[in-house]
């Protein structure tokens, strides 16, 4: 099947947490490898690759801890792209069939508070840059961000998708020119690329740091892959996400990682990226900053496009919401609102409350990933009855036990090996000498628990459900859309 469909929506997208019926379908597989490139290739994702580093690890170590972490969580993350094109949904509303109609709240909480607190930081971290840059004062240009990204947030789907091509075409010349200037013009403290150089926790720190980050970015995927036509293979569809997250993230947190090699203590990112990018000519910093506040707006725009369709799931769980340009307008303006009030009241603590917010995310999202492609791939192998999925007394139920027992199982077996800073460290972080190695616990533990707690799933009754209602469905999405 054709990668693009006709006819296409054009203006400000109307659809939120609903189906995208078959002939609203539109765009071309490659466009997720620039979305996902770019989404990850800015500053604050270079802020991830410094874990390492301020922890007493070197160098050599710190890279090679960047490319596993990346290499391993992406791999996840990627996964749940193949779920838009064959489902026609966002992300996050596809956890009602592993929690239930009303259970799903519980990572609904947790996601949106993600999309929140990562919007934090990039309008931080931006208006920083224009600051150094333009000037005009910090808090002013937070304030221009935020408003500038909802605005790029309610147009919608297709020029969020449209920018971050733009964006990466760009940035392969302004960067590509900053990071030949790092790697010729900086120097670092001997021992830095010494192999004989291992320490345990630092490496497991930023190994689970990098991890958490490509992770986090699982409750996204869907959302940017929806309106693709099913047709499009999940094999594709996982490399052009795989490759395109992969290879942004670890530009940017080697580069994080170079930048704290060479400052060290002094390492303060926005002067840091400065100094950096004038070694190759005076000015240039701005120009990487300039560049870069960019990058930060059109994520900040993903995080209020992801937080709208999370909140209005989760309003739809307690009363039957109406996807309109209204609905998505208010929850738009209360996510952007929620993010600059903290964004504005953030203190200068910036490194370490990062650093924590990153780990707190793959402590939240392990066991949820877990769940959500366990059912996808191996107990309903993608064939859900997708009008179900909207109905509070359909066959998914309001509780989903299993997917809840499992999360929570998975989660609580994950708090002995946690390691977050000076705010807790687990029993078995501490006899590992401080070293985080929860990933490797929750994961499979809440894989395989909801695996034997659906044995008696009913698959091919849901699928007979799903075919039959598969007309009704399309009907019904054409009758919800706004003229």
């Amino acid at each position: 099947m054709s990668t693009s469909a006709e006819p296409r929506v054009s203006g400000l997208e109307v659809r939120s947490i609903d189906y995208v019926p078959l002939d609203e379908r539109h765009g071309k597989l490659w466009h997720l490898g620039p979305l996902w490139f770019m989404s990850n290739a800015q500053i604050a994702t270079l802020a991830v690759g410094l874990i390492s580093i301020t922890e007493g690890g070197n160098l050599v170590w710190s890279l090679l801890a960047i490319v596993a972490g990346t290499v391993i969580g992406t791999f996840f993350m990627a996964f749940h792209s193949a779920q838009g094109p064959q489902l026609g949904l966002p992300q996050m509303i596809q956890s009602r069939p592993q929690f239930g109609y009303v259970g799903a709240l519980l990572v609904w909480l947790f996601a949106y508070v993600q999309y929140a607190g990562f919007n934090v930081f990039n309008t931080i971290l931006a208006g920083q840059a224009l600051h150094t840059t333009v000037h005009g004062g910090v808090k002013l240009w937070v304030v221009v961000v935020t408003v500038v990204a909802l605005v790029i947030a309610l147009v919608g789907y297709d020029i969020i998708h449209k920018a971050e091509r733009i964006l990466t075409y760009t940035f392969l010349v302004v960067f590509g020119i900053f990071t030949v200037g790092v790697l010729v013009n900086l120097h670092y403290p001997p021992g830095s690329f010494d192999l004989g150089g291992f320490k345990a926790t630092p490496f497991l720190a930023q190994f689970g740091v990098v991890a958490g980050y490509q992770i986090s970015w699982a409750i996204y995927v869907s959302d940017y892959s929806r309106y693709l036509p099913p047709g499009v293979t999940v094999r594709k569809t996982f490399y052009w996400t795989y490759f395109g997250s992969a290879l942004g993230g670890i530009w940017l947190m080697v580069l994080g990682t170079l930048l704290a090699g060479w400052a060290g203590k002094s390492f303060d990112t926005i002067p840091t990226i400065n100094a950096a990018g004038d070694t190759v000519f005076t000015g240039f910093g701005a120009i990487v900053l300039l560049f870069a506040a960019l990058g930060l707006i059109s994520v900040t725009a993903l995080n209020m496009y992801g937080g709208s369709l999370t909140l209005i799931s989760g309003i739809d769980s307690f009363r039957k919401v109406r996807p309109t340009l209204a609905v998505r307008l208010l929850t738009l303006g209360l996510t952007a609102a929620l993010s600059l009030v903290g964004a504005l009241a953030a203190t200068s603590h910036f490194l370490q409350n990062f650093n924590d917010f990153l780990l707190l995310v793959l402590y939240l999202f392990i066991p949820w990933t877990a769940v959500n492609l366990m059912d996808y791939y191996v107990v309903r192998r993608g064939h859900y009855a997708v009008a179900e999925i909207f109905n509070p007394n359909g066959i998914y139920g309001r509780w989903g036990w299993n997917g809840i027992v499992s999360y929570l199982v998975g989660f609580a077996a994950m708090i002995p090996f946690f390691s977050v800073g000076t705010l807790y460290v687990g029993p078995a972080a501490k006899a590992l000498d401080g070293a985080d190695i929860s990933f490797f616990v929750g994961l499979p533990v809440s894989a395989l628990l909801y695996w034997l707690l659906t044995r008696s799933v009913d698959v091919e009754a849901e699928t007979r459900l799903a075919e039959a209602e598969a007309e009704e469905l399309d009907r019904a999405a054409h009758e919800h859309r706004e003229p």
